[in-house]
């Protein structure tokens, strides 16, 4: 597992969140472990520090925020986490003519406005010379880079499944709630839900100046009848990956977002099943709803095929889309790739255990997407 000592309490995750929000969710889970509370302190101080911060910009900005216009038609990159969303995020938003919430809004949401000098600077600065690539993938690291949704939710709201990596025995809620019931959800909560998202949308247009968004949420992979019901014409990207790499790419995950992150010890076990009990339902969540997005508003694209030949790809995308201004976009689309023609994923290997997990627990995902089934080299596991 990840260093948990070596972690930066900067990089908790909700270290320029709201105070509110933070001191909320302490008192709905007060189980936090004794070698965290260093860590539960610092994101109470942090909190309350910029919370005038946060009062100010709300005051400054609120109805500037609230009249901005959204696109109809925003994109959503979809797909399990370690499916290759931020890859193609990170090559789309090249494209001059979308927007999109940066790392920073993503992180510090409430404040994101007005805190560019005092905090976004320090941040990047710090986050730059400590880690240059991001340790979950070693894609380069920039506040000013796109960033993930949900982060800006768990931020602002109790409303978010991100909160399972700071309560980690409570994971299952967390995720089942906020993601695979999403829709369960009470109205009240639901429409508190929207209007939170809305305004990380409604930032991330006022700061690009576009009107039209490329988000990338995992999560929202389960939220599609959601999104729908805010955005009748949203086009949908999802993309997907080989089990079997998503398996071992996914405990990484857990495990180093949880070094950062979590209040609460769990064994290594726990996190295998979170690994093999949330893929399971994100997938057969998303394979049941896809069906609700109207024809030409979905596209489906395999990591291995972007890998291989990405212009093509793209040029796919925006075909399958009607998105306008690939042409225009083309000549960013090849200098962002070139740029990045040298990246070095972090080397794993799928041992004998993960194919024996994967074709017991995911064999109907082989099947749908159409991965061939290994078999594991030694009798011993099979």
């Amino acid at each position: 597992m990840a260093d948990k000592k070596s972690a930066n309490l900067f990089e908790h995750p909700l270290a320029f969140g709201s105070f509110r929000n933070w001191l909320r969710l302490l008192w709905d889970n007060k189980d936090v472990d004794r070698q965290f509370i260093p860590r539960a302190l610092f994101v109470t101080l942090s909190t309350f520090f910029i919370s005038p911060l946060g009062l100010y910009e709300s005051v400054r900005y609120g109805r500037i925020v609230r009249s901005t216009s959204i696109h109809p038609s925003p994109i959503f990159i979809i797909g399990h986490w370690r499916s290759g969303t931020t890859h193609l995020h990170l090559t789309m938003c090249q494209d001059k003519n979308l927007g999109f919430s940066s790392t920073f809004q993503t992180f510090a949401p409430s404040i994101c406005l007005v805190s560019e000098g005092i905090v976004k600077r320090p941040l990047d600065m710090l986050g730059r010379k400590r880690h240059p690539t991001r340790v979950i993938d070693n894609i380069p690291f920039a506040m000013d880079s796109p960033g993930q949704q949900d982060l800006a939710i768990s931020g602002m709201s109790p409303y978010s499944f991100f909160h399972m990596y700071i309560f980690p025995r409570q994971a299952i809620y967390f995720y089942e709630k906020y993601i695979t019931h999403f829709d369960d959800l009470p109205e009240s909560i639901r429409a508190e839900w929207n209007e939170i998202y809305l305004t990380t949308m409604r930032k991330a247009a006022l700061k690009s100046g576009k009107e039209r968004l490329i988000l990338r949420n995992c999560a929202d992979t389960a939220r599609i009848k959601a999104l729908l019901q805010l955005f009748p014409g949203a086009k949908f990207i999802h993309i997907y990956r080989n089990p079997y790499d998503i398996f071992r790419s996914t405990r990484n995950l857990y495990e180093t977002i949880l070094a950062t992150a979590q209040l609460q010890e769990i064994s290594p076990d726990e996190i295998e099943t979170w690994v093999l009990r949330f893929y399971t339902q994100l997938m057969q969540k998303y394979l049941t709803d896809k069906a609700l997005i109207p024809t030409g508003n979905l596209v489906e694209v395999k990591y291995e095929d972007l890998e291989k030949d990405p212009l093509t790809q793209l040029h796919r995308i925006y075909d399958a889309l009607s998105l306008p201004g690939f042409g225009e976009a083309e000549p960013a689309f090849r200098a962002y790739l070139a740029s990045i023609a040298n990246y070095q994923k972090n080397p794993q290997e799928i041992d004998d255990n993960v194919i024996v997990k994967v074709n017991q627990h995911w064999q109907f995902a082989l099947d749908e997407l159409g991965y061939e089934r290994l078999e594991p080299r030694s009798r011993e596991v099979a």
